[in-house]
């Protein structure tokens, strides 16, 4: 598990603030526009979720989703953060819009 330096951060950024590596790889953070995600692998995909802006409560609901992307692992290398970093970063790009 990696965390993110104590570092104050603009909210203007892509920041993942916590990843796991590994076959269970997993962690979330936030986009730079108020939304935050959170990535998962699942029966070798890639999932990510993006919530809606000010969450009320520490973990989101499934009501909280707004956008969601899933990709094959094929081509990332989950023990390398970088590759699971860009992963992510392209998939939270990608991500659409969840109907209700």
């Amino acid at each position: 598990m990696t965390v993110a330096e104590d570092r104050q951060f603009s909210g203007l950024e892509f920041t993942i603030e916590d990843m796991s590596t590994g076959i269970f790889a997993s962690g979330y953070g936030h986009v730079g526009d108020g939304r935050s995600f959170s990535f998962h692998t699942e029966r070798r995909c890639l999932v990510v979720e993006v919530y809606r802006p000010r969450l009320s409560g520490l973990v989101p609901q499934a009501e909280d989703v707004v956008a969601k992307a899933t990709r094959s692992l094929v081509g990332i290398d989950l023990t390398d953060q970088r590759s699971l970093a860009a992963a992510v970063r392209d998939s939270v790009a990608l991500a659409e819009p969840v109907s209700r």
